[in-house]
């Protein structure tokens, strides 16, 4: 079963579905939340109860990362009481969970790319709920859950970086892109066949991180953006990217300076390392396939 399947991550787990082996064997729920509301422990019950999987990919989550500064209950609700709720029918029914998580619960104050097992702090609300949920997890079904951090997540569904440079993009002679905040882009089409990967092979329990491969600024990826926009024919013409400090752009949230995460762990457990087909790095190769879904549409 999957949750929050009218998001990004879980549009992309679902279009994906129906070409990957698992197809050929087990039957994916998908539901939205509208039909699945994991804050109500009713909701969960009775959605659970009626399919009983034996597996849940938990995608849904409050990512409104400014938005959780004032609305720190909705935020704790999705991400941590959510997270408990599917956690406590799992641990009745011998179902396992994978968790999606989030860079977000780190401070930023790492210079090379974070493991599993690194210290946490949370700037945020935000992170702070994603991290309660990842501590819901361990307690209640510490043998059954598996949790995946990622970071940067885009796609051609809903709001994201991608989305909304392309747009600006189109519309703007000049913008101001951060470029004092280094991480790592995470396509949903890489991360969705990560988590096909994990359930075919076997999940494992524990906590693993998993993005595209790169290390860079807001401003770096703007770059790429604009440029496999521009040879896509999305983009007319170029758009004056200006470099800029947090400082300079300030939000209710702060964000980690530094969320880069290392996904060895993920790599060498469900045998997921990249296969170059082309001269681009793979996380280029991730932007490469959403902008060509985006030129689709």
């Amino acid at each position: 079963m999957l949750t929050g399947a009218d998001g990004q991550l879980g549009k992309t787990l679902t279009a994906l579905w129906t070409g990957s082996v698992l197809a050929r064997t087990s039957t994916l729920t998908a539901l939205s939340r509208q039909q699945l509301d994991i804050t109500e422990p009713d909701s969960v019950s009775k959605a659970l109860g009626e399919s009983k999987p034996d597996l849940i990919i938990n995608a849904a989550a409050y990512t409104a990362v400014d938005g959780a500064e004032n609305d720190r209950d909705a935020a704790f609700a999705v991400n941590q009481q959510g997270a408990e709720n599917l956690a406590a029918w799992a641990s009745q029914s011998a179902a396992w969970l994978i968790h999606i998580s989030t860079d977000f619960v780190f401070d930023g104050s790492a210079d090379s790319p974070y493991k599993e097992n690194a210290a946490t702090g949370p700037l945020g609300v935000y992170g702070e709920s994603k991290l309660a949920g990842e501590q819901a997890l361990q307690k209640l079904l510490p043998e059954f859950s598996c949790i995946i951090r990622t970071s940067w997540l885009y796609s051609e569904h809903g709001k994201n970086f991608v989305k909304t440079m392309l747009s600006l993009m189109a519309d703007r002679e000049q913008l101001g892109i951060v470029a004092d905040q280094i991480g790592s882009p995470t396509s949903t089409h890489s991360l969705a066949k990560l988590i096909f990967a994990i359930i075919q092979q076997g999940p494992q329990a524990g906590v693993f991180h998993w993005c595209d491969g790169g290390e860079m600024s807001w401003f770096d990826f703007a770059e790429e953006i604009q440029q496999q926009g521009r040879a896509a024919g999305l983009l007319e013409i170029a758009a004056k990217l200006n470099a800029i400090t947090t400082e300079e752009f300030p939000t209710p949230a702060a964000r980690p300076a530094y969320s880069v995460l290392n996904r060895e762990k993920a790599v060498r457990a469900f045998s997921t390392e990249p296969v170059q087909q082309s001269d681009l790095q793979e996380w280029q190769q991730q932007l490469a396939t959403v902008i060509a879904a985006l030129k689709a549409q």
